[in-house]
């Protein structure tokens, strides 16, 4: 068989993602419904995959969806999914909606089971070594943002923003306070100390910004997991934004404004951990 450059599931069924369709009553199409995850793969090994499995049901549990496969077999349909594609750098994408029925806001009956869709397409995880340029918004997001959903419309718009003013990133604040970025965790490095938004309701509880947490931890790097501000960014000796494919990036300035660059052998010395971590955990 013939590895495909980009592969498509819904329900059981697979494809060339560009000739992949879904029913229009799909809930997606008109809510939004449901809910997803992703990560990177490399040598057919996917990365993380455990904790990225447990997020997706515990997103999924905190909407009332039912999902029809356990945690064991949507793995395996990941792993399956997987090795149809090459064996280098992928990113691995799959999502479940509530499932498909006439248009109406309540749940639909019962014996409506939810769908699965997967999307796999070559991607590499980004170089640590990259710099990158954020801007800042206030977050008008609602307050359920731990749920990984999939109504990302302000994120959307706070990514277009990001791109027209030739920045890679958005900061989200609430009153100067930061919560997170419009699709990454956001920290900042003060004084040999690392501080982290608290998981609590206003951010995603990303398996990166955990990954980041241990790192800390492993090269003894206190951790302070507590509220931040606008400020402080712009004070910090390090600000970093990590997700599935950058793990620690580091910013060179925040709305225009040059930032950090302060602490680099600390940052070297997490970006090490990092990436020996994921090349360790993808090796043949």
């Amino acid at each position: 068989m013939v590895a495909m450059e980009l592969l498509g599931y819904y329900n059981g069924e697979y494809g060339p993602l560009e000739k992949m369709t879904v029913p229009m009553n799909d809930r997606v199409c008109y809510f939004g419904d449901g809910v997803y995850d992703a990560t990177y793969s490399r040598n057919y090994k996917i990365f993380t995959l455990d904790e990225h499995t447990d997020r997706f049901y515990n997103s999924a549990g905190l909407l009332g969806i039912k999902l029809a496969q356990s945690k064991e077999a949507l793995k395996g349909i990941l792993n399956e999914m997987l090795r149809k594609m090459d064996g280098g750098e992928n990113f691995v994408y799959w999502q479940a909606t509530r499932g498909t029925g006439i248009r109406n806001h309540v749940f639909p009956e019962d014996d409506v089971r939810p769908n699965l869709w997967i999307v796999i397409r070559p991607m590499q995880v980004q170089p640590l070594k990259k710099k990158v340029k954020l801007i800042t918004l206030e977050d008008t997001r609602f307050l359920h943002c731990n749920i990984k959903t999939l109504n990302l419309l302000p994120s959307v718009m706070a990514s277009e923003k990001a791109k027209q003013a030739g920045a890679d990133e958005t900061i989200f604040h609430r009153g100067g306070r930061v919560t997170e970025c419009a699709h990454s965790n956001c920290h900042i490095i003060k004084d040999g100390v690392f501080i982290t938004a608290p998981a609590d309701h206003y951010i995603l509880p990303g398996i990166a910004r955990a990954h980041l947490i241990k790192a800390c931890k492993a090269q003894g790097i206190p951790v302070d997991e507590t509220a931040y501000t606008l400020e402080d960014v712009f004070s910090a000796d390090e600000v970093l934004i990590s997700s599935a494919g950058s793990f620690g990036l580091a910013a060179q300035s925040v709305d225009g404004k040059p930032v950090g660059g302060k602490a680099p052998e600390l940052l070297a010395k997490l970006h090490k951990y990092l990436w020996d971590e994921f090349l360790e955990e993808t090796d043949l």
